[in-house]
């Protein structure tokens, strides 16, 4: 067996993520992020738009991940149990290569309010695609909204915990986690 590889839309965001580390994302250009990767410039437009969404490519694919699994939860899945389900099927998605880049995608973004703004916007991406799975099983307004605003920030703090050096459980596990302590805080708020 042949050692293993990373496909080109891996090689680029290492790429990318070590330049925006080494020499900050505005001064870094897509052709330079090709060129680290071994790849064409052309390469790198067939995997991303622009250079920002390197940082944040595979919103869609995580977006149907949550969808499909909160559509396949048991029939008596409350809106959380299928938000729960969601967030088990998106983070099975993840891979060790992530969990190394982490710390390193995160203080990216924390140094640039054009990241941040993205990520934002990637938040309320992953939050719409729960609120609409969630009203396709019957979840009406606002539970649906405030049930998959609660995933999407479950998901962010797990991302957060798996990729601290110290952390040993999985994604699945701090998601899981995360929305307990999510749900246990809205409750105390009463």
């Amino acid at each position: 067996m042949g050692r293993w590889e990373p496909n080109a839309r891996e090689r680029l965001v290492r790429a990318a993520i070590d330049l925006f580390t080494e020499r900050g994302y505005d001064k870094t250009t897509v052709i330079e992020i090709a060129e680290r990767a071994g790849l064409t410039k052309t390469t790198f437009f067939r995997h991303f738009p622009d250079k920002r969404e390197v940082l944040f490519g595979g919103q869609d694919t995580l977006s149907r991940l949550l969808a499909d699994g909160i559509a396949a939860a048991p029939e008596s899945a409350t809106p959380l149990g299928a938000v729960m389900a969601g967030l088990d099927a998106a983070t099975a998605f993840f891979t060790p290569a992530q969990r190394e880049w982490g710390p390193r995608l995160r203080a990216v973004v924390a140094a640039n309010s054009e990241l941040r703004e993205r990520a934002a916007a990637k938040r309320d991406g992953l939050a719409l695609a729960m609120t609409e799975a969630l009203q396709k099983r019957g979840v009406p307004d606002p539970a649906s909204a405030l049930a998959a605003q609660l995933g999407a920030l479950a998901f962010e703090r797990a991302f957060e915990r798996w990729t601290e050096p110290a952390s040993e459980q999985s994604l699945t596990e701090l998601a899981r986690q995360a929305l307990h302590e999510l749900q246990a805080t809205a409750a105390a708020l009463r």
